[in-house]
């Protein structure tokens, strides 16, 4: 094929030195038909389009690419491997050539699956400490052995790119408010304008253009970090175009292969881990010369201040059944007795529930998410036992209730006494009013000296209850008698009268 160069140098030998044709193809070992070709065209470039490519090195390998192509778009979208991945899994099976060749036949393969829409976007560039960007993926992951679809919170600074991800049983409210707080702690400060999706937790009502009526207690969560709340177009995600990359990123070096733990906790720590490892390993996209880990400690500085941990729950009344529980989230949480009978307000928060009545807390548990599991607190129902006390051999709160060891061993021996529940009941009722470290004391005491009743316990407590004896004053020797009066029983006879 003719290069620019020589179909120059031909047109300038014919038109301007005026040069046969038949010197011209001498000079540059052309044919007539090509010389000829070139000056009647007067085209200044040629260009050639191989109707048939050999493909020598991923020849022999088509109908496998075809097949792991064709599988992967029959994936759902979080789980489709990358063009590397492919690549890497053919390389694993034999194949010698370059992902080039792979990255090239898998353009043509796509274009030739139906036609694409090509879409134009305005690059968007931030400042230091300016903007960050939210949003939430499902990851499938193996816990404790069991499949688990949990939801991950992305958070995105866009200046340095510096990623932070979480995962959660839930979207709910109060997840979002404890994900900003984890981040906005490990980035020691937030941004001045955070960029969201539409999503409910945050957006109560979307108006046309960008006006939104946000929720309150997201507002609160805003105002506290001093964050500036904007709202993404519906159906726009190339407005926070980040985080939405950060999604496939994390999906892919973070979720794939299947990660197994044993717990939330464990998969956080490891996720976080991660974070750190990829933002220290990967350049950063804009300034190639340093890696997203150094960009980010240089916007440090410029992040608004951690003002602490925000207050995160999300309020919902409810009310108390007969049997000291209130039902939240398809569970039920167990409530001091004397909350039977009022409404309570549960403050559910990302890892446990809080249960207030009249401001004060009435029941404080770890959150469950399961279904149709109840959680008790055994302490809640002992008031309860004091008219009832049978009910501690079979009631429900406490079954499997782990006392401590004193408790625990005065517990077994009055389970052979005939009136073991009674006594029983009387000393945990002592740990309402003295404490359980003071009843703990007593137990050990009572048990040292061979004895188990509660008589004798809480005869301990009230022992130690009684205030201490008075101090005795010490006398200094000027106060001290030198002669000591002796005892004189005739100097009462002196006294007497005579009859």
């Amino acid at each position: 094929m003719l290069i620019v160069e020589t179909i120059a140098k031909i047109r300038r030998a014919y038109f301007v030195q005026q040069k046969p044709i038949k010197v011209i193809c001498r000079e540059f070992g052309l044919s007539r038909k090509v010389v000829r070709k070139v000056i009647r065209s007067e085209a200044t470039e040629f260009c050639y389009t191989r109707t048939n490519q050999p493909l020598p090195k991923i020849g022999p390998w088509r109908e496998e690419l075809d097949a792991l192509l064709l599988a992967n778009e029959g994936k759902a979208s979080r789980e489709r491997l990358t063009l590397v991945r492919l690549f890497e899994t053919l390389r694993s099976r034999g194949y010698e050539g370059g992902y080039d060749a792979v990255r090239r036949y898998a353009r043509v393969w796509r274009q030739e699956q139906g036609p694409s829409v090509a879409q134009a976007y305005v690059p968007l560039s931030f400042a230091p400490g300016e903007a960050y960007q939210f949003d939430w993926s499902h990851e499938v992951v193996l816990i404790n052995g069991t499949t688990v679809t949990v939801k991950v919170a992305h958070v995105r600074l866009c200046h340095s790119r510096m990623l932070f991800v979480r995962a959660y049983p839930r979207e709910s409210q109060e997840m979002v408010f404890d994900a900003h707080d984890r981040a906005f702690a490990f980035f020691k400060g937030a941004c001045t304008r955070g960029i969201y999706d539409n999503m409910k937790t945050a957006v109560d009502t979307i108006f046309a253009g960008k006006e939104r009526v946000y929720n309150r207690r997201f507002l609160q969560m805003c105002s506290h970090y001093l964050v500036d709340p904007v709202a993404c177009t519906p159906a726009s995600g190339w407005e926070k175009g980040q985080v939405e990359n950060q999604v496939g990123l994390v999906r892919e070096r973070f979720f794939t292969p299947r990660l197994r733990v044993k717990s939330y906790d464990e998969l956080n720590g490891l996720l976080l881990d991660r974070c750190v490892a990829h933002a220290k390993a990967y350049r950063h996209p804009e300034m190639r010369e340093r890696t997203v880990w150094e960009m980010f400690e240089t916007e440090r500085p410029s992040l608004v201040p951690y003002a602490g941990r925000f207050d995160g729950f999300h309020a919902v009344p409810a009310s108390v059944s007969k049997t000291c529980l209130v039902r939240f989230d398809n569970n039920k949480y167990s409530v001091v007795a004397g909350a039977v009978g009022r409404l309570v307000e549960i403050r559910a928060y990302a890892e446990r529930i809080e249960l207030r009545q009249d401001g004060r807390i009435v029941g404080e548990h770890a959150r469950c998410f399961g279904r149709d599991r109840t959680v008790f607190d055994p302490w809640h129902y002992v008031p309860v036992l004091a008219r009832k006390p049978g009910a501690l051999r079979n009631g429900a709160p406490f079954k499997d209730w782990v006392l401590p060891a004193g408790l625990e061993r005065v517990r077994r021996k009055l389970a052979a006494v005939e009136d073991g529940d009674r006594q029983m009941v009387d000393i945990l009722g002592a740990v309402l009013s003295d404490g359980l470290p003071a009843v703990e004391a007593a137990c050990a005491e009572a048990l040292r000296e061979g004895v188990h009743s509660a008589a004798v316990i809480l005869n301990i407590l009230a022992r130690r209850r009684e205030p201490a004896a008075p101090i005795t004053i010490m006398t200094s020797d000027a106060l001290r008698l030198r002669h000591e009066p002796a005892a004189d029983c005739a100097r009462y006879d002196s006294l007497r009268r005579p009859l």
